[in-house]
Formats: C-alpha cells, structure tokens, sequence
C-alpha cells in the first residue's frame, strides 16, 4: 500500500509544484495541497493556501520557498488559510483572499482582476458555491491551468456549505469553470485532473442527480422531512462520518428547490 509524501515537494507543471500538508482526513482527502507557484529561472514564489496551523508544514512551506512574494488564499476554511497569518507575522508577506478578514498587508481580490507577480500573470475568478469566498486562479493569463481550491476537488464531489455556501451559484461556477476548456485542474485536495471542461460537466451532472434523488425523497418522505432524513435515504452508500457534511448540502439542494429552480 502507498502512502502519501508528505512534506515533500513534488513538480506537476513546469510553474506548479505541489507540498503536501498532513492533515489527511474525510474533508481533506489526502491532506491539504499547498501549491508552489515559480518560474523556472526565477527565485520568487506564489503561494497558493497555505494550509493549517502546523510548525511542520510551516517550516517545510519556508524551506522549500525561501522567498515569498505574495500568498493567494482560495477561502477562508481553515485548513487553507490558517498558515496565511502566521506566514504575514513571519516573514511580512501580503495575503490577498476575496474575504477582507483572510487579508494581511494588502486589498482583497476581485473577480476578473490579473495579478502580475514574480514574472507570474494570475487570473482571479469569483467561483462562490462551495463558500461565498471562494476563489479560483487561472495561471498564464487564462491559459490554465487553474488552481480550484475545493470548487473542484481532485477526488470525489464538495459540499455546498449551507448557508454561506448556495447552489445557484455553485452551478454558475461549475459553467464558469467547463468554459475553461481543456486547462488542467490543481485542486485543494486529491490529485491533479487533465481537463477542467471534464470534471466541471460531470460535477454538474452529480448536481443534477442529487438534485433529482433530493425530489424523490421528498415524495417520498413528505414536504416536511428533515435534511438528517433525507441524508439517510439519499446518501446512503456515503461514509456516516461525513453525513454532517452531505445535510449541509442538502440545506443548500432545498433552499434552491424552494426558489422554484
């Protein structure tokens, strides 16, 4: 059987390397994926999310970029954006995030801008669902590939965080994503996937499918079942420790289907 490497500095694109934060768990996969963006010929880096509070990770994050021009935050969940703070006390580098409160030393991001950075061009765009603050990055001035954060997980489908997280605008940044065409997805967690166009179309057909399962249970179970209900009947082959996560979801499938969507 084999092990994640944690701690260990792995080279997806000749721009973007991978640190492994360990901190596996159902939420988190493997672990967090702290992404080390850099030119070849220069010694500047972007960091992409930071991860957790974790001396370990901390210290493994320094080593392997010792000169940090700016550190990017995803969303504010805390297994991404932890570090961000610690890293601004350290060693004084901005933190830029869409959510003021994730921000140390400098504005928060806004949708459409381009960041130029350590030879770097950064396309920001807004891609609320999962989170009302979260942020994707498309690398290369639009070209990919994109960094997703948890919009696109690497492994297996998100939750929709009812009630900062929404549905409506889960779906609208799904397409926003499959617009993308054929760029490379460097997610929050899991691996790597080809094609963002790809794993964008088939998360929204898993939306269409639980929206439909959610319908059913709600013939079946009545208007007045509650979201534990139709978890249990719904989502029935998930793992119960993450049952918690999936009635978050289901919160936010109901709220859509009580807009009349």
């Amino acid at each position: 059987m084999t092990h994640p490497a944690y701690e260990v500095v792995r080279e997806v694109t000749p721009v973007a390397s991978v640190l492994l934060q360990d901190n596996p768990g159902p939420m988190t996969l493997d672990g967090t994926n702290t992404w080390l963006l850099r030119l070849p010929d220069s010694d500047e880096t972007v960091v992409v999310d930071p991860g957790q509070s974790d001396d370990v990770h901390l210290g493994g994050l320094l080593a392997a970029a010792p000169k940090i021009a700016l550190v990017l935050v995803t969303h504010g969940h805390f297994d991404h954006s932890q570090n961000a703070a610690d890293l601004h006390q350290r060693i004084g580098v901005p933190v830029r995030a869409a959510d003021p409160t994730h921000c140390h030393g400098a504005a928060a991001l806004t949708d459409g801008e381009v960041i130029d950075v350590a030879g770097l061009r950064i396309q920001v765009l807004a891609t609320p669902g999962h989170t009302a603050d979260s942020m994707s990055f498309v690398l290369d001035d639009g070209a990919g590939p994109v960094l997703t954060g948890d919009t696109i997980l690497g492994r297996g489908t998100t939750v929709v965080a009812h009630p900062d997280g929404l549905l409506g605008a889960y779906l609208e940044s799904l397409e926003r994503l499959r617009g993308l065409g054929d760029v490379a997805v460097l997610p929050g967690h899991g691996p790597e996937l080809p094609k963002a166009a790809d794993v964008a179309r088939m998360y929204l057909t898993h939306r269409e499918e639980r929206l439909s399962q959610v319908r059913s249970a709600l013939l079946q179970l009545g208007s007045d079942a509650s979201p534990r209900q139709i978890v249990e009947l719904v989502y029935a082959d998930v793992d119960p420790a993450v049952w918690w996560a999936a009635e978050l979801s289901v919160q936010a499938q109901l709220a859509y289907l009580r807009d009349g969507v």
